[in-house]
């Protein structure tokens, strides 16, 4: 059993608030008779409910859905130029549902996708600082000294990223292995932070988004989150945003005192 405002918002129809005062001014119906009670609830599979004479559709079920994308797939449902498709790989979810980002077509790794509107925008948003961590494999053995820019930020034309956590994954000797975590969503992002300190970058796997783990998930494989997975990207919609923490500026020159009182203006200009 749900709440009546409840249905109608699920439904799309109106938000819960517009769909208290349609119920307050007598435009909705249950089982063909109006309804003017806040808090009445209804079963939606069972009850016809109706809001001025038309039928409020039955909300699909909430659907969060994690796969990991193997390279050589486009992140998009449809492709005009004929090549595979994550919906080729969405075995069993019956429900429509949209990828939250991208991953770059020979990238791989955790991809997210949902019914769930407001929760994908929250996670693209950038106000809401949503982190990626990337296992990234590139050319040449990255020094410490190129670890740091990564954390101070790197520059890209003519932007400076934000600070990175980054550590060394593993030893190389000629390769360079490395966990980089951004929560930026720029084009093409982590390869040109890595090109910008020379290394080429042979291999992209997302291990990680938000609250989410790739874990064992084979590639080309998917599964529907667990309990404690969707409802930690349910609280996304209860954290507020947070603001990219602003560069050091140089500290201003403090204010001569004035004595608590305001300075009178000179009768004469010198």
């Amino acid at each position: 059993m749900m709440r009546l405002q409840k249905v109608i918002a699920a439904s799309g129809l109106a938000s819960r608030r517009a769909a208290e005062t349609m119920i307050r001014n007598g435009k909705v119906t249950v089982n063909g008779a109006v309804v003017r009670v806040l808090g009445t609830c209804v079963d939606p599979a069972t009850d016809h409910v109706k809001v001025n004479g038309r039928h409020v559709r039955r909300a699909e079920p909430e659907v969060f859905v994690l796969l990991h994308k193997p390279p050589g797939c486009v992140t998009t449902m449809r492709d005009p130029q004929g090549r595979p498709t994550i919906a080729d790989l969405l075995t069993g979810v019956k429900v429509r549902v949209v990828p939250v980002g991208r991953l770059d077509y020979d990238a791989e790794g955790l991809l997210l996708l949902t019914n769930n509107g407001t929760v994908a925008n929250l996670c693209l948003h950038p106000r809401y600082h949503m982190p990626k961590t990337y296992l990234v494999k590139v050319s040449g053995v990255c020094t410490d000294e190129e670890l740091q820019t990564l954390r101070d930020g790197v520059a890209l034309d003519d932007i400076v990223t934000a600070p990175a956590v980054v550590k060394k994954s593993g030893k190389a000797r000629v390769n360079s292995w490395i966990e980089l975590t951004i929560h930026e969503g720029k084009n093409h992002q982590v390869r040109r932070m890595m090109e910008a300190l020379g290394h080429r970058v042979m291999r992209i796997k997302r291990i990680c988004f938000g609250p989410l783990a790739l874990g064992a998930l084979r590639a080309g494989t998917c599964r529907f989150a667990t309990d404690d997975e969707a409802n930690a990207l349910r609280a996304l919609l209860r954290q507020p945003a947070r603001r990219r923490s602003a560069r050091p500026r140089t500290p201003a020159a403090p204010a001569r005192r004035t004595g608590g009182h305001r300075p009178q203006a000179r009768k004469h200009a010198r």
